[in-house]
């Protein structure tokens, strides 16, 4: 709290612009004069503002304020006095007199009220207390402020009012012209009426007040609940504190665990010990099971993660480094034009219309075609190398887990639209010789697009797909939703895992900074051992506490139990933690029990890649998205490489890349015009998949398309005769 305001004489000149003649008068006790004679039009250099440090000690031939007696004698001076000082001070001028007068008195009022202030604050009030209440009152303390500084106008308003009037009653008796009397009778009628509108106004203020003290009290009820709440949040983390320890003990005894089974929860001493240092939480998913996760002590738990076995020869990083040393792929393309776009001129008839059927202009795209994005899915590969060697189910479903959701953090910075594919256009990767797959894509429909994909690998792994993109424009942002069923089968298990993609969406497509978000589930399911693990993508939201991007899950066996929590980001990566001990926890707020799994520590599976240096200006592309588009010999004529509007995009040429585009997609309506009227005729179908067949999936039941093979074959003796001329 600030000391008593003081009034101190100081020998100092005074310069011209000075409003008093001999001493100059300094405001003490760290009370800011700009905040007192704030409104005033005061000579500045008359008084200079002190902090509370300075007055530790009193100086000499200083004032009280608060106890000080102001006067005047005549129309310039004024007068401080208290106790046996006095202090005579002369202004230029009346008016100005007058506002020093009114400014001082202002200043004592204050300083009395944080004389009071410091006396009221001097009981036995808890610290703790005062600061709680201090955060809720302090709005409320500036207001009982501002109305004391109302209150002090108000009462010298009624004081030099009342001798204005009895300076005018004096008038009236006095023997003056009629109509002096009549002007003088007018204006103590008006200096009333100003008494009564302060004293109004001053009411209506002390209203203003109470209804704030009556919200003060709103206020406190809800910080009480506030506090409450958190109080029993702290209660909560400590059960569960408590119930960890307890799962431990219970660990150690349990039958079939040796003694150092379990972390030892007892210290040096013997005692339990109430906290653990590597305890992690997990939120409870909101459509599946609650659980939380705590971790064990490895030192304890051997266990080793998911991994190839090491006696077996397979693949590695140096292995795949000293190959691609062999083969060299191309480590750039151009930089990526600076080309301004009205989106909105474009757009705005759009909405609501699927993002297949708007003719876009290839600004908005990326020189790279939906089948080469689609095999993107195959930059971690290697996740399913690794899932070939593990001789557990569940640890595989880990791997198959990681590989699933690796496939995403390709789309981080990628809000760019890929180019649509011709019917009947095809992309393929022979990457046997490095890393031992061969991936094929056909575009197999056109409304809606639909692309089948299948890839071998020699290392043990078959994968196929077929994707159809359902995308809606909302103004906002832009839902793109994949439609179909991803296969992946192991050759020696017989293991056959089925999942199915989540929803992307991309933001700010009219107005901001696009940004590209991943929400929904994935329910990886093993056909044949019946091993689930159910992954959960969590919406971004501004008010959540989340790491943003995160996933979620669990992978469980056929009879429902848990073995593995994954947990992680999409754009960054994927660890697995093997579960030891579970049990049923507190109920939470909504009525779900929680499970609490007691875990080893995690393990990483799949980390990303970092972006190759420029990447800014390639389109954020990855090191293996910089080779997809790579001219190649020996490939379809209908490959996604020979795309020409693609290929002048890819060079910078953007407006020869839109007419080019605008040519093929005449054509291909040509074409399609022209099947249509042959189908008709035929009672046909009318486009029939050159290297994939329509086939009834035995797991799904769905019609999908699967590849039928001679594909290779034909690149072998490069026979294209039954490929379209499609570009």
């Amino acid at each position: 709290m600030l000391d008593d305001a003081q009034v101190v004489p100081e020998s100092a000149s005074s310069g011209s612009g000075d409003s008093f003649s001999g001493s100059l008068v300094t405001l003490r006790g760290g009370l800011s004069l700009l905040h007192v004679l704030k409104g005033f039009m005061l000579p500045f250099p008359l008084f200079l503002c002190r902090t509370q440090a300075e007055m530790a000690h009193t100086c000499r031939g200083t004032i009280n304020l608060s106890t000080a007696h102001i006067e005047t004698e005549d129309s310039c001076n004024i007068v401080l006095s208290n106790g046996g000082r006095t202090y005579h001070l002369k202004a230029n001028s009346e008016v100005e007199r007058q506002r020093w007068v009114t400014a001082l008195e202002l200043a004592k009022a204050k300083a009395i009220r944080m004389r009071n202030n410091q006396s009221d604050d001097s009981g036995d009030e808890e610290p703790a207390s005062q600061s709680d209440k201090g955060e809720l009152h302090g709005t409320l303390k500036t207001l009982s402020s501002k109305l004391e500084d109302l209150s002090t106008c108000n009462d010298l308003i009624a004081k030099h009012g009342a001798a204005l009037q009895r300076s005018l009653s004096e008038l009236e008796n006095l023997k003056l012209p009629a109509e002096s009397g009549e002007k003088i009778k007018a204006v103590n009628e008006r200096a009333t009426l100003f008494r009564i509108t302060s004293n109004a106004m001053i009411n209506a203020c002390r209203d203003f007040l109470d209804l704030a003290e009556t919200h003060s009290r709103k206020w406190q009820r809800v910080l009480q609940y506030e506090r409450e709440q958190r109080i029993r949040l702290e209660e909560t983390i400590e059960q569960l504190a408590k119930q960890h320890n307890s799962l431990e003990r219970a660990c150690r005894g349990a039958p079939g665990l040796s003694a150092g089974g379990a972390r030892s929860v007892q210290s040096a001493k013997g005692e339990a010990s109430d906290e653990d240092e590597e305890t992690e939480y997990f939120d409870a998913m909101e459509d599946a099971p609650a659980f939380i996760t705590v971790t064990a002590d490895p030192k304890h738990h051997r266990y080793d993660p998911p991994h190839p076995s090491s006696n077996q020869t397979s693949y590695n990083e140096s292995t795949c480094k000293d190959l691609l040393q062999k083969k060299r792929r191309r480590t750039r393309i151009p930089d990526k034009p600076n080309y301004s776009l009205n989106l909105w001129s474009i757009m705005k008839n759009c909405i609501g219309k699927e993002l297949s059927k708007i003719p876009m202009p290839v600004n908005f795209n990326e020189p790279l075609s939906m089948l080469q994005r689609l095999t993107e899915d195959l930059e971690y590969h290697e996740l399913l190398d690794k899932a070939v060697k593990c001789e557990s189910s569940t640890e595989q479903m880990c791997f198959v887990a990681a590989f699933s959701v690796s496939s995403y953090s390709t789309t981080v910075h990628r809000t760019a639209k890929p180019f649509n594919p011709l019917l009947g256009e095809t992309y393929e990767l022979d990457r046997l010789d490095e890393f031992g797959f061969r991936s094929l894509c056909e575009q197999v429909s056109h409304h809606p697009p639909a692309a089948a994909h299948h890839v071998y690998s020699k290392r043990g792994w078959t994968l196929w797909q077929e994707i159809t993109i359902a995308s809606k424009f909302r103004g906002k942002y832009l839902s793109i939703m994949p439609l179909g069923t991803i296969h992946l089968e192991f050759h020696s298990s017989g293991n056959h895992y089925v999942w199915r993609k989540v929803t992307s969406t991309v933001h700010n497509i009219i107005v901001g900074k696009l940004w590209i978000d991943q929400s929904g589930e994935i329910e990886i399911v093993n056909h044949k051992s019946k091993d689930k693990c159910q992954l959960k993508f969590t919406p971004y939201s501004y008010f959540s506490r989340d790491v943003p991007r995160k996933v979620t899950g669990v992978v469980t066996d056929a009879d429902g139990k848990a073995h593995y929590v994954m947990s992680g980001t999409w754009d960054e990566k994927m660890e697995c933690s093997k579960i030891v001990q579970s049990s049923h926890g507190s109920t939470s707020s909504e009525g779900k029990q929680k499970t609490v799994y007691q875990t080893l520590s995690p393990k990483v599976l799949w980390k990303k890649y970092p972006l190759p240096e420029n990447a800014e200006n390639m389109y954020f592309f990855s090191d293996l998205a910089l080779t997809l588009n790579e001219p190649e010999e020996r490939v379809a004529p209908t490959d996604s490489r020979l795309r020409p509007d693609q290929r002048l995009m890819e060079s910078g040429r953007w407006d020869e890349a839109n007419v080019e585009k605008q040519r093929l997609e005449e054509k291909q309506r040509a074409v399609r015009r022209r099947r249509e009227a042959e189908a008709a005729e035929a009672l046909e179908e009318g486009y029939i998949p050159l290297w994939f067949e329509r086939k009834v999936d035995p797991m799904t039941g769905e019609l999908i398309c699967v590849y039928k093979g001679g594909y290779w074959e034909a690149k072998d003796k490069q026979d294209w005769s039954m490929c379209p001329d499609i570009f």
